[in-house]
């Protein structure tokens, strides 16, 4: 120290050890913050395209059900109203 105090000079230089301690720290800290919410971001991101693809998909086999039913019931309907006009 530059000038005496009534504290001891080992107290002294353990509490500014730990403030540089803590100085120093603070620049890993950061990046460690930094890379845990962009591991979040990229995770969160993963997820909502998996759960898009999921859903369309479900989509697209609801559309193809959909479409094969109107394909099996157009000969049906075919064959009624020819029948019909026959008929007639």
């Amino acid at each position: 120290m530059a000038f005496p105090t009534s504290v001891n000079d080992q107290i002294t230089d353990a509490v500014s050890q730990v403030n540089v301690n803590v100085l120093a720290d603070a620049p890993a800290v950061a990046m460690g913050t930094l890379f845990q919410a962009t591991a979040q971001a990229l995770a969160n991101a993963a997820h909502n395209a998996t759960n898009s693809q999921q859903q369309n998909y479900v989509t697209a086999q609801a559309a193809t059900t959909q479409g094969v039913a109107t394909l099996y019931s157009l000969t049906t309907a075919s064959s009624g109203m020819a029948t019909k006009s026959i008929l007639s």
